[in-house]
């Protein structure tokens, strides 16, 4: 019956990720045909209009896991695994799907790369601002995440689209004129429809690993439901990497714009929908360290050149192999720097 059940909850996760790899292209393909015929530049593209529309999984995924499952933490590891497969893993297989190096501009790393970095720390303060002044644990730290707090990091996030907001007012774009702009419409929201309907199973069967194997489900979340969320990022960073001399800056945008948006917007949301949420900073600590290592190995390879080479790909992707290790292990019960309650 057990081995029945995780096979059961195997294909879920394989089924799921499939839709939400075909609402991903809907989405993708409308979200990139409306920018061209608005006139968008190549990192606002990236940063904000592929970012956003290839981070709905995330923000399904927290929003689900917190209104209808009263899983926030469950969210949250869902986000930061995401962020952590978007830093270490898609630059390494946009680089190498290019066969040469992927190119990275002083805009990027300058601007969005440290921009990222401010969101990392915002979202861990505002966590740490619930443990400080409304405590929920006994003797642990949680603390109780409000709707003024979640405002902070979404706060934070207005800032970041009004930067580039202004990037575009300095834009000279030519808009497209032969879009099907209705259409294309249309397309967006039934790819946003198939990846809510595909994360809901991912949630669900990230629950269901968790008790079957009696280990925190959010640790399911670190890994089966983020790269499951994050085949859009990945869809849509393997694209724009193969178009032009700009693909890589577009492609790199994406993966920094949508980790912004991830951990700034997706994680917030479920709390602003709900009202409050308990949020465990002891938890959450770890997995942010995690996410803060990864963006430091990334971000020191693209600054040398400003570019990534195969090699370094290659180190971005045993990277992750690490971090999937640590979550192994964590599941076995190997170490414990993820407590459980």
């Amino acid at each position: 019956m057990t081995l029945a059940t995780g096979v059961w909850y195997a294909a879920v996760v394989a089924g799921s990720a499939a839709v939400v790899w075909k609402g991903s292209g809907l989405l993708d393909r409308a979200s990139e045909r409306l920018a061209g015929h608005y006139g968008l530049p190549p990192i606002v593209r990236g940063a904000i209009v592929a970012a956003v529309g290839s981070s709905m999984p995330e923000l399904s995924s927290t929003v689900l896991a917190t209104l209808l499952h009263g899983q926030f933490d469950l969210g949250v590891g869902a986000i930061v695994g995401s962020a952590v497969f978007n830093i270490l893993v898609i630059p390494a297989a946009s680089a190498l799907s290019r066969g040469r190096e992927l190119e990275a501009s002083r805009t990027l790393v300058y601007k969005e790369a440290q921009f990222y970095m401010l969101a990392v720390s915002v979202l861990l303060l505002t966590f740490a601002f619930a443990v400080i002044y409304d405590p929920a644990g006994n003797g642990r730290l949680v603390g109780t995440m409000t709707r003024p707090l979640a405002f902070v990091p979404v706060a934070l996030y207005g800032l970041y689209v009004f930067i580039q907001y202004q990037d575009l007012s300095e834009y000279d774009g030519e808009p497209v004129e032969s879009v099907a702009v209705g259409r294309r419409w249309l397309e967006l929201c039934v790819g946003l429809v198939l990846i809510v309907v595909a994360v809901e199973g991912l949630v669900r069967a990230a629950i269901g690993l968790g008790d079957l194997l009696d280990t925190p489900s959010f640790v399911w979340g670190l890994v089966v439901v983020a790269a499951g969320t994050s085949l859009p990022d990945l869809f849509v960073s393997l694209r724009a990497a193969s178009e032009g001399p700009d693909g890589g800056v577009t492609s790199l945008a994406n993966v920094l714009g949508s980790n912004t948006f991830d951990l700034l917007v997706a994680v917030p949301a479920g709390v602003l929908i709900v009202g409050t949420t308990t949020v465990d900073f002891a938890a959450a600590v770890p997995m942010m360290a995690c996410l803060t290592v990864a963006t430091l190995v990334l971000f020191t390879l693209l600054r040398t050149d400003l570019s990534l080479t195969d090699r370094e790909a290659y180190v971005l992707l045993a990277a992750y192999v690490a971090f999937v290790g640590w979550v192994a292990l964590e599941t076995v019960g190997a170490v414990g720097l993820l407590p459980v309650a």
